[in-house]
């Protein structure tokens, strides 16, 4: 029996978050990793996805070049080309990781991890005792329970096929959706997004989808919302998804059929039950300090806590504050309240804080701040497609609790408005700064 301090299954953002503040206070620290170091984000999400979408951006300004007075001829994209450069700016990322691992004294094992007892692993005959244990293996995606899944293919392989298609069908309304999404319809393919429920990207404030929706479909996306997939058919070398929308059953034929529709905790092959883990349906019931309830020694963080924001930065965060609670006891919980999120479509979606549907629920006395930019001089001088802002402040304290935007940099604009929530900056303050002229950030002051 090998003996640790710590015992991190996955090798992510979460599970390197736990390994700071360990490592520091000089804990004996094991990795457990059946993949590449670095999990889902750096090597088959955001950062790859991300190259995809730097090249949407540059189609984009293509499109736009006439407004400037530049005339340039229809742009073609070499497809097998992008996903060569996709692949190059990501291929070093797990050796990388592992010398930094090596750096700060983790052993790091490569193998397939299960719980034996409450406080011993498995991993490929070898077994592992540890005072802690940290569940950060992060997440699958969502399993479609439909005639013809297996033709179904995720965002993985959208990332790794060096093949155009002609058409492409998404199952699912989400980020995921969107995102690649715009990529493909900037590239010339015929896209299609299939949700079954009435609203789309859950979580964003509907005014702000609503641009994005509208954004979508002015470069060709068909988007249904309460289409409900029935089955994936094989038919003549292509993908058939069919369908019922408003009680009549369609059909939409495609290339590739991408199951967009959410994403679940990784957490089947761990043996939870041999950990004295409760859970219910890979939904392991934790407390506000992130352990489990019926093994504290046990922590979860990162993708695979079922309830929290399913984001590279969340899981780097719960990371930190799960190494914290091993070195200081229980007393560190996660406050998601002033954490953007960003979707990468072109343009933008980003949001922190409470959307005004959530601050009206909680009763919150609050001022409604919405602008549609397009006409700003700022939005007129880039050319802007969609320039849209939503800011909601507590009346009684000029307190910033939501910000919501569509384009004018708000991927980037956003952490000012997180940055003012965490710190208690009121609107006052925020609009009462001098920002740099001619900026994007010098209109925040007008936003309120």
């Amino acid at each position: 029996m090998e003996k640790y301090d710590v015992v991190i299954l996955g090798g992510g953002n979460a599970g390197m978050g736990v390994t700071v503040t360990t490592r520091a206070a000089g804990m004996s620290v094991a990795m457990i990793e059946a993949r590449d170091l670095g999990g889902t984000c750096p090597n088959r999400g955001c950062t790859p996805k991300k190259v995809l979408v730097a090249a949407a951006h540059a189609l984009h300004g293509i499109e736009e070049a006439d407004r400037h007075g530049i005339t340039v001829d229809t742009p073609r994209l070499d497809w097998r080309a992008l996903i060569d450069r996709e692949k190059d700016m990501i291929r070093d990322i797990p050796s990388r990781l592992s010398g930094l691992m090596a750096e700060r004294g983790v052993d790091v094992i490569v193998g397939e991890a299960a719980f034996i007892g409450s406080n011993t692993i498995s991993v490929d005959g070898r077994e592992l005792e540890a005072r802690n244990i940290v569940i950060a293996t992060g997440s699958k995606p969502r399993s479609l329970p439909i005639p013809g899944a297996e033709h179904l293919t995720i965002s993985d392989d959208v990332l790794n096929d060096p093949v155009l298609p002609r058409a492409v069908v998404f199952v699912g309304g989400g980020v995921i959706a969107f995102e690649l999404g715009h990529v493909y319809a900037r590239a010339g393919v015929d896209v299609t997004i299939l949700e079954s429920l009435p609203h789309l990207l859950g979580g964003f404030d509907a005014d702000a989808v609503a641009r994005i929706r509208g954004a979508s479909e002015r470069i060709g996306i068909r988007i249904r919302t309460l289409a409900w997939v029935k089955r994936i058919d094989k038919v003549d070398g292509r993908l058939r998804a069919t369908f019922v929308a408003d009680g009549v059953e369609c059909s939409v034929d495609a290339d590739r059929v991408v199951n967009c529709a959410g994403r679940v905790a990784n957490v089947e092959g761990l043996d939870l039950g041999a950990g004295v883990i409760a859970h219910r349906e890979g939904r392991i019931d934790i407390d506000d300090h992130l352990r489990s309830r019926s093994n504290p020694d046990v922590y979860v963080c990162g993708d695979a806590v079922w309830n929290s924001p399913q984001l590279s930065p969340v899981a780097t965060y719960e990371g930190g504050i799960v190494g914290r609670n091993i070195v200081d006891g229980p007393r560190h919980r996660p406050d998601y309240g002033q954490i953007p999120a960003c979707l990468y479509t072109v343009p933008a979606l980003a949001s922190v804080g409470l959307t005004e549907a959530k601050a009206k629920e909680q009763g919150l006395g609050v001022r409604v701040h919405v602008n549609d930019m397009q006409g700003w001089l700022s939005a007129r001088t880039y050319a802007e497609t969609v320039a849209w802002s939503k800011v909601i402040v507590e009346e009684t304290a000029d307190r910033i609790v939501g910000a919501h935007m569509v384009g004018h940099a708000g991927e980037e604009l956003i952490h000012l408005f997180a940055l003012a929530m965490k710190h208690g900056i009121t609107a006052s303050q925020l609009s009462d700064m001098v920002y740099g002229f001619p900026t994007f950030a010098s209109d925040v002051r007008n936003m309120m």
